[in-house]
């Protein structure tokens, strides 16, 4: 049995995810339970305390081996004072979070954002492991990133680095407005949203695709009808693909990282998506800086926030 086991908690809109991990990232029991937003701030560090220790208690490990507590939330905050600033899916503000659980639970707390952990749970433990500096983004509603430098989270000195997905790579005859009112955003088309709104706009134009059989288009179904042949499907997927590694040497310029994880629902795509990313970035990188880097998805799956949470006491 390990000496020190760390919990991580990864808060979401609806669920709270939960895991114990040992010091080499492996981990050994999770839990999960309903956020609670509905009652606010109190109700959901309420339901904190209680499933951590629901969590310990389950599992083969006592309390007194907890050496930490990492949590994720998706936000903005200050992490070093261990606050969240901004939650809008949480409906939070100026949520002492570290102080109240600190008081509460009597162990070390650390905060960070939910892509961030993400990144250094992939790190750790995932298709990052034994890479040093990385970039993670994230395809789901939009597009979330994280940066992992040395083996650490780089914040940026108010903890914004990372937002890559509001990266301004679509010209101006072909943006639109994104959900952070500036124009052109990598996230209005490489997200699962942004490829829903692609396709909706063919079928709003009349283009002939397989994708008018569906009721409700999903990013999977359009990833599904592009492997299947249809025209238009790829066409879409094309253009996602193509801006992501686009986006992505910009940040090979800026960073000079060893490896790029795409995680998210849509990462699962496989080389439909991925060939149109590696192909952008192979033309619109020099050769100097794409020389050893490679382009991977991630593995941890919905344990990514979790791990990483965790690891927040080791390698935050």
């Amino acid at each position: 049995m390990t000496d020190q086991i760390y919990t991580g908690v990864d808060v979401g809109g609806t669920s709270i995810k939960l895991g114990i991990c040992d010091r080499q990232g492996n981990l050994l029991h999770t839990f999960e339970g309903p956020t609670g937003t509905d009652g606010g701030p109190q109700v959901v560090l309420q339901n904190i305390v209680t499933y951590v220790r629901q969590l310990v208690d389950q599992s083969a490990y006592s309390w007194e081996q907890v050496a930490g507590i990492g949590i994720g939330f998706p936000g903005f905050m200050d992490m070093k004072n261990g606050i969240v600033k901004f939650a809008p899916n949480l409906r939070w503000e100026n949520v002492p979070v570290k102080d109240v659980l600190e008081q509460e639970l009597r162990k070390p707390v650390k905060i960070n954002n939910d892509a961030n952990i993400a990144a250094l749970g992939e790190a750790w433990a995932g298709a990052g492991k034994g890479v040093d500096d990385l970039v993670m983004l994230t395809l789901g509603t939009g597009v979330g990133g994280g940066i992992i430098t040395g083996g650490k989270i780089q914040e940026g000195h108010n903890g914004m680095a990372g937002e890559l997905g509001h990266i301004q790579i679509v010209p101006d005859l072909e943006a639109i407005k994104c959900g952070c009112g500036q124009k052109g955003c990598v996230e209005t088309v490489s997200s699962a949203t942004g490829i829903v709104k692609m396709a909706l706009d063919a079928l709003e134009r009349g283009e002939k695709t397989m994708l008018s059989m569906h009721e409700d288009i999903t990013a999977k179904a359009v990833l599904d009808a592009a492997r299947e042949g249809d025209e238009v499907a790829r066409r879409i997927v094309n253009r996602a693909g193509y801006y992501l590694g686009r986006t992505m040497s910009i940040l090979a310029l800026v960073l000079n990282p060893k490896r790029f994880i795409i995680g998210g629902g849509v990462s699962k795509a496989g080389d439909i998506l991925f060939d149109p990313i590696r192909e952008a970035f192979a033309q619109y990188t020099p050769p100097s800086s794409q020389e050893g880097v490679d382009i991977v998805p991630a593995e941890l799956g919905n344990n990514a926030g979790v791990v990483g949470a965790a690891g927040l006491h080791i390698r935050g």
